[in-house]
């Protein structure tokens, strides 16, 4: 997942603090202190799972689509997951070991149940009340 969460957290948290008023992606850039281009990456997905909505030319931008006492960080942390969190390796075990037979499950389990955690910690967060920390 690399810093995907971490980003578009930010974005959002920025969106929040703007109260309605419309941001650039190059202001947000500047924020993260990163390209524009990897900013406006995530705006696109945020925007795709309906966190973000755009207003196109002159004095365009974004601004958040649901208050922010809607988004929970969990479905934020949803729009960046691409595969467990923990990584996976890229080679198979050895199918005629008994552990390596057996570790994709077990290994397979565990992810599941860490994700379960974490998804249900972040269900009790709203994005406002992360917000809240920022003056």
């Amino acid at each position: 997942m690399n810093a995907r969460f971490q980003i578009a957290i930010h974005i959002l948290t920025l969106l929040d603090h703007a109260d309605g008023e419309v941001l650039s992606s190059d202001y947000m850039a500047g924020s993260l202190n990163t390209n524009p281009a990897l900013v406006r990456k995530e705006i696109s997905n945020l925007r795709n799972h309906g966190l973000i909505d755009s207003k196109e030319g002159k004095g365009g931008g974004y601004t958040l689509s649901l208050s922010a006492d809607k988004i929970t960080l969990d479905m934020i942390y949803r729009t960046v997951k691409t595969g467990p969190l923990l990584g996976s390796s890229k080679n198979q075990p050895n199918p005629a070991c008994p552990i390596g037979r057996q570790i994709g499950g077990q290994i397979g389990k565990l992810y599941d149940e860490v994700d379960h955690e974490i998804l249900t910690k972040l269900s009790t967060i709203t994005l406002a009340e992360f917000s809240r920390n920022f003056d």
